[in-house]
C-alpha cells in the first residue's frame, strides 16, 4: 500500500533536522523542466506561477543559485501547507518516518514522485502549470505515465490523499487490476457529501500522522482513523471510495 498527497507551494530550508538520503528517482527528468523554467524571461515565469512580484522575485532568485544536487532539504521536511502542518513530521518518532519512508509517496510538478527522504530545493511549480517541455504540452504530458509506474511497480494498492490536479497524474495511467482508493473528507449537506478545501487538507495531514503513528499497511486499518472528528461512513463508502463525515459536536452546529 502506497499513500500519496501534494506537495505545497511555500517551502522551506532545513539542513540541520534531519539529513536526506537519496537523490529524487527522475532527477534528469527534473533538471531538463529546471533548465527550460531558468530560460524564461520574468513576465513568462510570472504569469505561469501566477503570483505578485514579491513571489515572483523569490522563485526567480531560487533559480538563478539553486542546483538540484546541492544544499537539499528531506522533503517531508521542505513543504509547509496545511498538510503538512496538519502531518507534524516534527513530532514523529523514528518509527514514524521510516513507515512514512516506506509508504508515503509526494507528487511534485518538478520532481514526478518523491520519497519522504529524498533531497529537494525550494521551487514552485505546480502540475497544472502550462509550461511546454520539448514535444510535451504540459507537465501531464512531460510525466506521462511515469508517475503512475512509480507507484504501482512498488505496490497494487494506492491510497490518494492528493489533490485532483495531482492524482489526475496517476489515474490517467492507472495499470489494470491494481486497486485505487480515494478517501473523501467531508460533512452532509441537504443528503450530501461536501468537502471544504481547508478541512480536507486538514484530515489528510491528520491522516496520513494517524497511519504512520499506527503502522497501519492495508487499506482496512485506514477506516479506523478518527481525528478532527472525522468517522468513516460504510453508508457513503465502497471499494475505491472511502468516505469520513464530520461530526458535529453537541451542541453545535456544523457550518
Amino acid at each position: 500500500m502506497k499513500l500519496i498527497i501534494a506537495p505545497a507551494k511555500k517551502m522551506r530550508v532545513d539542513r540541520d533536522t534531519l539529513p536526506w538520503r537519496d537523490l529524487p528517482r527522475f532527477l534528469d527528468r527534473s533538471e531538463v523542466i529546471y533548465r527550460q523554467l531558468q530560460s524564461m524571461s520574468y513576465e513568462q515565469l510570472k504569469a505561469l506561477w501566477k503570483c505578485n512580484d514579491q513571489i515572483a522575485a523569490l522563485n526567480l532568485d531560487r533559480l538563478a543559485r539553486s542546483d538540484l544536487r546541492r544544499d537539499l532539504t528531506p522533503a517531508i521536511l521542505a513543504y509547509e501547507g496545511t498538510q503538512y502542518q496538519y502531518m507534524a513530521p516534527g513530532v514523529f518518532t523514528q518509527a514514524a518516518f521510516d513507515y512514512t519512508q516506506d509508504h508515503l509517496r509526494i507528487l511534485s510538478g518538478l520532481y514526478g514522485v518523491l520519497r519522504p527522504f529524498d533531497g529537494v530545493i525550494p521551487y514552485r511549480l505546480e502540475m497544472q502549470a502550462k509550461l511546454k517541455i520539448g514535444q510535451a504540452k504540459d507537465l501531464y504530458s512531460y510525466w506521462g505515465s511515469s508517475i503512475a509506474d512509480e507507484l504501482y511497480r512498488e505496490t497494487d494498492c494506492v491510497v490518494d490523499l492528493a489533490s485532483k490536479e495531482y492524482s489526475r497524474c496517476v489515474t490517467q495511467h492507472r495499470p489494470a487490476g491494481t486497486r485505487w482508493i480515494t478517501c473523501v473528507f467531508g460533512e452532509l449537506a441537504g443528503g450530501r457529501v461536501v468537502e471544504k478545501g481547508t478541512l480536507c487538507k486538514m484530515a489528510r495531514g491528520e491522516m496520513v500522522r494517524f497511519l504512520a503513528e499506527q503502522g497501519v499497511d492495508s487499506p482496512e486499518g485506514i477506516k479506523d482513523f478518527q481525528g478532527l472528528d472525522y468517522t468513516f461512513s460504510p453508508a457513503h463508502s465502497d471499494g475505491e471510495t472511502y468516505t469520513f463525515l464530520l461530526q458535529p459536536k453537541e451542541g453545535s452546529r456544523c457550518g
